[in-house]
């Protein structure tokens, strides 16, 4: 990992104690199955971030001031059960000291550590899930921990919401509650899909993005590209609304596997980071 601070914001504005906000990056790809790389993409986000314009036009804010902390990254490839464990170590610590946490990926597994701590902290809480994949598998590869398995153990915790998804086995289906997910294919074409979405929410919301979500005319880096996706502007002002109903207490962005050769997609996910932060602090100071 790279020692790239986000937004190269200057430097007074760094400082953990001050800070309103962490970005902490795992670089985990163990569990991946199919293309590697997400180690990758904490890295490559940073670096891309370093590039970004730090006044927002659409809140017209520079949410940076606000503070930004980039913790060291947790890296931990013996298992996904000690991976899972020193994240929620790292989050735990970061909640007590009343931060706003966005974890960076690595692929889904690293959002499993994040959960419980979350569920411990806010005990009316909901996770909103924006993927392409169900996530609902029981196990996969041996493991109850895989990245296809994380939404399954997010639903140990507390209620899921579920938008964007348009891939799952069938095995899924019978872990689904189908009251409580938007699938992408009924999604297209109707811009106030998500107007009832604020009644299935509690006030607290934790948002875990997998970047497939996104079509992959958009971003093409991720582990598993599913066609049929979100664009910029639909997973942004939705956010905007789930931001402006409810009280997101946290985020990760997972899976990007970057690519050398196309750098925009490293854009998006370190300009989607910014920008819900400058939700965030705009609508919940």
């Amino acid at each position: 990992m790279g020692k790239t601070v986000f937004g190269a914001i200057p430097e007074k504005y760094t400082k953990y104690d001050n800070a309103a906000c962490v970005i902490l990056p795992v670089p985990y790809d163990e569990t991946s199955t199919w293309i590697k790389g997400s180690a990758n993409g904490p890295d490559a986000i940073l670096e891309a971030s370093a590039n970004m314009e730090l006044y927002d036009i659409e809140t017209d804010t520079h949410v940076y001031k606000k503070g930004i902390f980039t913790a060291k990254p947790v890296v931990e490839n013996k298992s996904p059960e000690n991976l899972i464990a020193a994240v929620g170590k790292e989050i735990k610590g970061f909640l007590k000291d009343d931060k706003f946490i966005v974890t960076i990926g690595g692929n889904h597994t690293v959002s499993i550590g994040a959960f419980p701590e979350y569920g411990a902290r806010y005990h009316d809480l909901t996770i909103l899930q924006l993927d392409a994949h169900a996530d609902l598998r029981q196990t996969y590869d041996g493991s109850r921990f895989n990245h296809a398995c994380s939404m399954a153990r997010a639903r140990e915790v507390c209620p899921v919401l579920q938008v964007g998804i348009r891939s799952m086995c069938e095995e899924e289906k019978y872990y689904l509650d189908n009251e409580r997910v938007f699938y992408s294919h009924d999604i297209l074409n109707k811009p106030l899909w998500y107007k009832r979405i604020p009644e299935l929410l509690s006030d607290n919301v934790y948002v875990t993005i997998d970047l497939d979500v996104f079509d992959p005319s958009v971003m093409p880096s991720t582990g598993t590209p599913e066609p049929g996706g979100l664009f910029y502007y639909d997973v942004l002002h939705f956010l905007k609304y789930i931001n402006e109903h409810s009280n997101i207490v946290g985020c990760d962005v997972v899976e990007l596997c970057p690519n050398e050769q196309n750098k925009a997609p490293d854009f998006l996910a370190a300009k989607l980071i910014y920008q819900i932060l400058s939700y965030k602090f705009k609508y919940h100071e």
